[in-house]
This record gives C-alpha cells, sequence and structure tokens, in this order.
C-alpha cells in the first residue's frame, strides 16, 4: 500500500470512529468546541520559557484520552507530520536565543533550548487537543457548533466540504499516478519534468468534479446552507453539556494560574 493509500484508508478510518463516537455521546458538540478553543488559547498564552507551567496542561488531554478510550500512540502515528514541521520550526530558536539561562554541570542551558522544549510542547497540545475535537464530535458535529456559535453558513459549508471531499482529491491524484506509472514503467515517482502539466491535469480535473458535485447538490434541493441533522436534544444532554463547559472552563482556569507541577515539586522538594 502507497503513501496515498494510506491516506485515504486514514482518512476513512477516522470518520468511520468519529462517527461512532458522536452518535453515542450526550455531550453538545459545542460545548467541545469550546473547551477546546478555550485550551488551546490558555496553552498559547503561557511564556515562551515556562515549561512548568505547560506540563500541567497535558492533564487536560489525559483526562479526555483516558474517558473516551483514545489511543495516545495511534493519534501520534496520525499526526506524526505536524509535529515534525513545529519540530523543525522551532530549531530556529537554537539559532536566535543563545542566552544562557542556567548551566547543568558543564552544560550550557540557552534560552533557544527551552523555547524550542515550549514550541513543541505547545504544539503537540494544541494539535492533539484538535485531533480529540474532530474524534470526539466528527466534522458534522464540529460545522453545527460553529453555527451555533454564529459562524457564517458559508464558511461553515467551505470547511465541510473541504473535509468531505478531501478524500476525492486524494484518490483522484492516486488515479493519475497510476495511469503515469503505466505508462513509464520501471520509473520511480513522477519525473520533474512532467510536474507541471501533472498539477495542470489535477486542476482541470478537479473543476470539473467540483461542477458535477455542484449540480448534484442543486439537484437535491441545495440552497446556499448544508442542512445538518438535530445534534443532540432534551434538558439532560444540555444539563451534560453545560457542567462539562463550566467544569472544564474552572479546570482550565486553575491550571493557568496555578502550576500543579511545579507547586507539586516544591512540596517534594
Amino acid at each position: 500500500m502507497n503513501k496515498l493509500q494510506q491516506a485515504v484508508a486514514m482518512l476513512h478510518e477516522v470518520d468511520s470512529e468519529a462517527g461512532k463516537r458522536s452518535s453515542k455521546s450526550r455531550i453538545h458538540p459545542a460545548s467541545r468546541l469550546f473547551v477546546c478553543v478555550l485550551f488551546i488559547l490558555i496553552t498559547v498564552s503561557f511564556h515562551k520559557y515556562n515549561v512548568m507551567g505547560l506540563l500541567s496542561m497535558w492533564l487536560y488531554l489525559f483526562i479526555t484520552g483516558i474517558w473516551e478510550e483514545f489511543s495516545f500512540w495511534k493519534g501520534l502515528k496520525r499526526i506524526r507530520y505536524i509535529l515534525l514541521l513545529i519540530v523543525l520550526l522551532g530549531t530556529a530558536n537554537l539559532f536566535f536565543d543563545r542566552n544562557v539561562i542556567f548551566c547543568l554541570g558543564s552544560m550550557h542551558i540557552t534560552g533557544g533550548m527551552i523555547s524550542m522544549a515550549t514550541l513543541l510542547i505547545k504544539g503537540m497540545l494544541t494539535v492533539y487537543a484538535a485531533y480529540f475535537l474532530l474524534m470526539e464530535t466528527g466534522i458534522e458535529g464540529i460545522c453545527a457548533a460553529l453555527r451555533t456559535f454564529g459562524v457564517p453558513k458559508g464558511g461553515v459549508t467551505v470547511i465541510l466540504l473541504i473535509y468531505r471531499y478531501l478524500i476525492l482529491l486524494l484518490k483522484e491524484v492516486q488515479r493519475m499516478s497510476q495511469a503515469y506509472q503505466l505508462r513509464a514503467p520501471g520509473q520511480k515517482g513522477i519525473h520533474i519534468r512532467t510536474w507541471g502539466s501533472f498539477v495542470g491535469l489535477l486542476l482541470l480535473r478537479t473543476m470539473e468534479r467540483a461542477g458535477d458535485i455542484y449540480d448534484s447538490m442543486l439537484l437535491r434541493g441545495y440552497q446556499g446552507e448544508y442542512r445538518q441533522q438535530e445534534v443532540l436534544g432534551g434538558r439532560i444532554s444540555r444539563g451534560l453539556s453545560g457542567i462539562y463547559a463550566v467544569a472544564w472552563t474552572l479546570v482550565l482556569l486553575f491550571l493557568r494560574v496555578f502550576p500543579v507541577f511545579q507547586m507539586v515539586g516544591n512540596l517534594l522538594g
């Protein structure tokens, strides 16, 4: 199985798992989206040298992962390329911030090293939080939550269609790659001279497919807004959603003000 096939299979797997979880959940997606956005905002607000404060924010992910039975290792495999990009961006801090903060024996710890570690932790926390949100609610739930918060329907529809038809785009690339390999047997990959025509043909085929999809949507009664099903209802669901949002808001604010790991270290010391 090549990388394109693996990507398509992974998207199908994520979509299937998210659909099963969202159908069983009694927490409204709007509450989950609110908590996730609040968690990301609080996480990125930490100072670039505050590593101990950031470590306490892992509590949210650990509790969510255990409660929802998420696999951190499987999540790491799925988001590894994003984390690799964050690591590459963080290495620039090693060259721009060379001020020595403290020493460990003969080793000088610079501000660039600490800020790089902080950036990596922030990246892992925020990416994992977004991944957990997608796995908990699914793309339909996220779009429903965005409409609940008043996001314009056009923007929500664009987000939903981009996610939905990303698989079609990957399949189209896979189909074109297979056709190219049949015409150039024994050649590894696509020759650099054909990159331009390959991308141009992909654009034309994508525009043609987009026109067919839009015509199909019009035939099915599309009037400028994707009609989503009612996500949740009832007093119990609304009550649980409110408790979920308020409880996590208090916990996240507490973790922001009081660094738990640093406090525990001071008590043990």
